[in-house]
């Protein structure tokens, strides 16, 4: 699981009927420095949301083979998962 922040959303005309009831979020991942800074560098990716993150949330995403694995049986097809939403976060000083 990594962290990361979203920075927009994908919106699809027609989604195929596996994937109803959530949202596309494009996220970027960060790195431990880029969570001091609170910006990312990263090339973003998009992640399966049905939690409900905003614009500019930090969440904690699963990618691969593990993004899929709380939707089994029923197989969507994604590839990243946003598992959590991220209120606060206390880095090491």
């Amino acid at each position: 699981m990594r962290l990361g922040k979203t920075i927009g959303t994908v919106t699809l005309v027609e989604p195929h009927a596996t994937v109803r009831g959530g949202v596309f979020r494009l996220v970027v991942p960060l790195t431990l420095a880029d969570l001091a800074s609170g910006d990312g560098r990263a090339e973003p990716l998009v992640a399966w949301d049905d939690l409900g993150a905003g614009d500019g949330q930090l969440v904690a995403f699963s990618e691969g083979g593990e993004a899929a694995q709380p939707f089994r049986p029923l197989d969507k097809p994604v590839d990243a998962y946003i598992a959590a939403l991220i209120d606060r976060l206390d880095l090491p000083s």
